[in-house]
């Protein structure tokens, strides 16, 4: 009788503990469900919102790692660098001079490499992240940063200075590369790569300029002219939405979609400045205006002489390749026997505009577009325009990408001939680039600069793309397009004022009619 109670109660006992670890084990693996559940969500979350949700709890040890870590890439680098080094030296060289040559500030007669070396540092992938995945291409941002020991040397040449060794020292470059590739079924499997500098974070670029058996102040203002033309070909060639695309050569395919097109035109009518800053001792300053979206493009506008209050009224034709990110850059000189003195910059981003719906609008005159390191910031006067945005079809695209391409190799014959000094020089007095020549009329095609030479037969649109700069290189082509210049950067900005934009002091909106 025991022995079966025994048995009995040991059952009962076996299975009273087999159902309660069951339960125990059903309950541990719900409450590990929900908490993946509660994890998931909480990784949907920012750093902000997480904040908002954990109060002064939040521990600050929790990360939000946007990029992949590549350890294993940075090791093969840094085995590849000396045969990367050497063929890098070639390419830069053979690429870069020619926009050295075609970005060259108008103070600067020659810029060329007198020495190129990527020494023996390789840069660091700092991570990778796959940016999107579609049929056809896959998107990757690579960030990118090199505090290399280059040993770069510019032979810089000025109109009344013998050529001047220029080193570039403590280089250090901090970016994130964006790169499309565009696959085939045929091997290596891509047909093209696109490379483009993300806008934001903004590219850093730093480095120290010295002078080798000289001294920089030999030509002043060199090194603000050197970190001009820097920046200009970082914004106007590489920063995204503008891109470089490379066809891997032996692989047929259509590439036009890869590249930057003309979305549309803008009509801008500068119609006077007040209150300019007098910058002569006698007499009052000599103001005109340059206008323009891309720096290879610049229009001015006439030269009232004696006034502080100047009333030009003349009207440019401007091609804009991407109206979210591209900005209109206003430019206030004082014309003068050397070296013209600006009197003040101001940039409208063409996202605030809506397309054929006039516009008029003043805008503060600005020391430079990043205020960041300005100590002067007296007031400068004002600049009123008129704009008008228009939106291109299909047909208009196709004739505005035409355009360019015979303005800017007549720009470049332009140069070689001595009409004008530098593809970067502004062109006109009253000069549009279409052949209509709005406004003061004389139009920068089949009319002429200055002394009249003409440009092209036809063509309309003016200013703008620099997407079909496009030249051989390595077998391979190139093709680039822009937006603004030296800090007055393609990134789409919530705050005007806060990316050293002009504030808008008036707008008046007018009948299209």
């Amino acid at each position: 009788m025991g022995l079966i109670s025994g048995m009995l109660l040991g059952i009962v006992c076996g299975i009273g503990l087999m159902a309660a670890l069951k339960h125990m084990m059903r309950y541990r693996s719900n409450k590990r469900i929900a908490k993946a559940v509660d994890v998931k969500l909480m990784g949907c979350l920012s750093r902000d919102d997480l904040k908002k949700v954990c109060g002064d709890n939040f521990p600050e040890w929790i990360s939000f790692p946007v990029y992949e870590q590549v350890k294993w890439l940075n090791k093969q680098l840094s085995k590849l660098w000396p045969f990367i080094a050497e063929a890098g030296e070639a390419i830069i060289k053979e690429s870069v001079e020619p926009l050295l040559e075609d970005y060259r500030p108008p103070g600067i007669t020659s810029l060329k490499f007198s020495k190129l070396s990527l020494g023996t540092v390789a840069p660091k992938i700092e991570g990778i992240r796959v940016q999107s995945l579609k049929k056809g291409q896959i998107t990757m941002d690579i960030d990118f940063r090199w505090g290399g020991d280059p040993n770069i040397v510019l032979g810089v040449e000025a109109a009344v200075v013998a050529s001047i060794p220029i080193q570039l020292k403590n280089l250090q470059v901090f970016t994130v590369i964006r790169v499309i590739f565009q696959l085939t079924e045929e091997i290596p499997c891509i047909s093209a790569v696109v490379v483009a500098l993300l806008s934001e974070p903004k590219p850093r670029i730093d480095y120290v300029l010295k002078a080798i058996g000289g001294s920089l102040t030999a030509l002043p203002g060199l090194s603000d002219m050197i970190d001009d033309t820097v920046n200009t070909i970082v914004t106007d060639m590489l920063e995204w939405p503008h891109r470089i695309v490379v066809p891997i050569g032996g692989i047929p395919g259509d590439t036009s979609d890869l590249e930057l097109k003309p979305q549309g035109k803008l009509i801008v009518t500068v119609v006077r400045a007040n209150g300019l800053k007098n910058h002569e001792m006698i007499g009052k300053s000599d103001p005109y205006a340059v206008v323009h979206i891309r720096p290879l493009f610049k229009v001015k506008t006439k030269t009232i002489d004696n006034n502080l209050n100047p009333v030009w009224d003349q009207t440019f034709e401007l091609i804009a390749e991407d109206k979210e990110t591209q900005s209109l850059i206003l430019e206030v000189f004082d014309k003068d026997i050397g070296q013209d003195e600006r009197m003040g910059v101001a940039k409208l981003p063409l996202n605030e505009l809506v397309a054929d719906a006039a516009k008029e609008i003043e805008l503060r005159l600005l020391p430079k577009l990043d205020m960041t390191q300005v100590k002067d910031k007296k007031d400068r006067g004002t600049i009123t325009v008129k704009v008008l945005y228009h939106e291109f079809n299909k047909e208009e695209q196709l004739a505005a990408l035409e355009a360019e391409k015979a303005i800017l190799e007549e720009r470049k014959k332009l140069k070689a001939e001595g009409v004008i000094g530098s593809t970067m020089d502004a062109v006109g007095s009253g000069v549009g680039m279409v052949g209509s020549g709005i406004g003061a009329g004389v139009g920068l095609v089949g009319s002429g600069i200055g002394a009249g030479v003409g440009i092209v037969g036809s063509g309309f649109g003016a200013v703008g793309s620099g997407l079909s700069k496009a030249g051989k290189f390595m077998g391979r082509t190139f093709t680039g397009s822009s937006s603004s210049k030296k800090n007055g950067s393609s990134t789409p900005v919530n705050s005007v004022q806060e990316n050293g934009g002009a504030k808008p002091l008036k707008t008046v909106l007018a009948n299209t009619d």
